[in-house]
């Protein structure tokens, strides 16, 4: 079973990404796989390859019309039947699919859960030969997942309709205990488990402190006149403004939120993966199935709520493995903003979305690598252990070169005396008071202020008040902070989050222990050097052909990734192909899209050299030779 010959003819690669062969070959075996692969990771795949290795139909259970749609164009495009059923079709043309599907001309059905599950539905469809069912977004099964659909709780019952169909379920995200959820109420049997890294190297993290959001937003995105992009915006009121004051500053934008109606949301979101629009302003409403490739940068205008959200939103971009930017604009104010919300919640609920925004404030303050936070929040240790050394990290990596702070470390300083003025200060309010007080009462104490808390409870009299006027309010809190992180100091759950000192905080009071603090973000962005995933190419080749390749897609009416990625595009203004055996070792030309788009492409870069000389890269290899790029 040549499984390397199939993915060149179909998709045009020339190798697997992680886990996808082993996924593969566990499917053509019949046997049940649950898959957890990040955005980007090649999830699709794993059941499209499979679909057109075998007899029978594929059936692709998708939530989203959008997506459904998207993947079908790609599909079709590389030349292999598939088809979708759902709202948007005209009845004359979902006749004509219906009829398709009882000839078996189709190898992939993609349909949502509520159709799908109807009983006229299936019952035709046990006319069909099953080949395999596919469940994507599968965490929207279990009531633990961040994104629980009522109706996919009825696709437990597809075991009893297709007994002898093996299943596989897909997500992006799920903990542990909805991984486990989702296995049960699937019934999948014995099932394999592959859980992929959730490391994405080519996206760069950055967090900049939020001064003038407006100006430093329009900046960055006029930095980059032809990179696509979202925006994420806390409201649906921050969205329209943002997508509005962009476009009266040159910037194609459109928003995107839950107060649209059903079709504006469906032609704003057309619009942006058509390239129509270069920008999209949302809210967190969003982001489940937007299946656009060259999203090149994600901006968070506010603060995410959690972790799991932020990575998430950040995994849209990049997709095609090439360099892309997430950015986070972090202030204290949104911290606030943050909590006064979560105080209006049920103390259960409360007490969780306080843990969650404070691992938020965590990353977006810490001084370590970023990737390595992020990742440690799904359980991943980076670097990754090196089982070939012992078990150890090998010695030398230990900077990702792709975060802010491993890009540009963050100046640290001697914080002995500050630090010993507020662990004195939160250890004097106790023993005064009996019991703690809260980050902004501790910094008014130690700034002096006088208000009538300190006033009232006699905290004006400690010998701590006042001895931190050297400092601004928020040079305070930003010690506080980091005196959590370091854990000399903690907050307790509940409303008030009162602090007190560990013991590791007493015994470093009462010695002395010298305790080194991180300056504050200099509000300046960082330069950043080279990043994984870039590939270096001629780039005024590469914008010909994205021009002939936006001409191509709208005479298809696809977006424009559907005809060929990024990837593809740099590996052609890299390597200049000249004919249909050199054309055809690109990455991403499959047999179909050579027959449809070799001419076009050629002819292209062939009238490019005449007036260009061609021009060699510092990793350039010989192009005769087979491309080993991952899917």
């Amino acid at each position: 079973m040549d499984l390397i010959a199939t993915l060149k003819r179909h998709f045009g690669y020339d190798e697997f990404r992680p886990l996808q062969e082993e996924i593969i070959r566990d499917a053509l075996a019949g046997r049940d796989v649950f898959v957890l692969m990040p955005t980007g990771g090649g999830k699709s795949l794993c059941f499209q390859l499979p679909a057109l290795m075998r007899d029978g139909l594929t059936i692709v259970v998708s939530p989203l019309i959008s997506l459904m749609k998207d993947q079908v164009d790609a599909l079709q495009t590389s030349g292999i039947p598939a088809t979708f059923l759902n709202s948007t079709l005209e009845r004359q043309e979902a006749v004509a699919r219906w009829r398709g599907l009882h000839r078996g001309d189709y190898r992939m059905l993609y349909v949502a859960p509520e159709r799908l599950m109807l009983e006229p539905f299936l019952e035709r469809a046990l006319n069909w030969n099953i080949a395999q069912i596919a469940i994507d977004e599968a965490h929207c099964i279990s009531e633990w997942g961040h994104d629980f659909r009522p109706e996919y709780r009825e696709l437990k019952k597809l075991r009893q309709h297709f007994p002898n169909a093996p299943f596989m379920a897909l997500t992006a995200t799920a903990t542990e205990r909805v991984r486990e959820d989702i296995v049960k109420q699937l019934q999948l049997r014995e099932p394999r488990c592959y859980v992929a890294s959730f490391n994405r190297p080519n996206l760069t993290y950055r967090v900049i402190p939020k001064s003038a959001p407006y100006e430093q937003l329009l900046a960055f995105i006029h930095s980059r006149p032809t990179d696509s992009g979202i925006v994420y915006c806390a409201s649906r009121k921050s969205a329209e403004s943002l997508a509005r004051n962009l476009n009266e500053d040159g910037v194609s934008a459109k928003p995107y939120h839950a107060g649209l109606t059903g079709a504006e949301r469906t032609k704003n979101q057309e619009f942006f993966l058509r390239d129509d629009v270069r920008v999209v302003t949302a809210t967190i409403a969003f982001g489940m199935g937007i299946n656009k490739p060259n999203v090149r940068f994600v901006v968070h205008y506010d603060l995410p709520k959690n972790l799991e959200s932020y990575y998430q939103e950040t995994g849209r971009a990049g997709r095609d493995g090439l360099p892309s930017e997430c950015v986070l604009l972090f202030s204290a104010g949104d911290v606030a903003k943050q909590i006064h919300f979560i105080d209006e919640k049920g103390e259960s609920e409360a007490r969780i979305a306080r843990a969650q925004l404070q691992q938020m404030v965590h990353y977006a303050e810490t001084r370590e690598c970023r990737r390595a936070t992020l990742l440690k929040y799904f359980g991943e240790e980076y670097p990754p252990r090196d089982e070939t050394i012992g078990g150890h990290r090998p010695p030398l990596q230990t900077s990702c070169d792709s975060c802010d702070n491993c890009l540009t470390p963050r100046e640290t300083f001697d914080g002995t005396i500050p630090a010993q003025k507020f662990l004195s200060c939160v250890h004097r309010i106790q023993a005064k008071s009996g019991f703690g007080f809260g980050l902004n009462h501790v910094v008014d104490v130690l700034r002096g202020a006088d208000t009538e808390a300190i006033r009232q409870r006699g905290h004006n009299e400690l010998s701590t008040y006042g001895v931190g006027r050297e400092l601004k309010r928020d040079a305070w809190q930003a010690v506080g902070r980091e005196l959590l992180r370091l854990g000399l100091i903690e907050c307790a759950p509940g409303r008030f989050a009162t602090l007190a000192l560990t013991l590791a905080g007493r015994e470093a009071l009462r010695s002395r222990t010298p305790i080194t603090l991180t300056k504050q973000i200099d509000v300046a962005a960082r330069e950043q050097r080279a990043r994984p995933g870039a590939i270096e190419c001629d780039e005024l080749l590469f914008e010909q052909l994205r021009v002939l390749r936006r001409k191509l897609a709208d005479e298809r009416g696809v977006p424009a990734y559907i005809i060929f990625s990024d990837v593809s595009l740099r590996e052609m203004a890299k390597h200049y192909p000249t004919n249909a055996s050199e054309f055809r070792r690109i990455p991403g030309v499959g047999e179909q899209k050579l027959k449809d788009f070799a001419e076009p492409f050629l002819g292209e870069i062939k009238n490019y050299l005449a007036a260009h000389p061609r021009r060699t890269f510092s990793d350039d290899v010989n192009p005769l030779l087979p491309q080993r790029r991952r899917r």
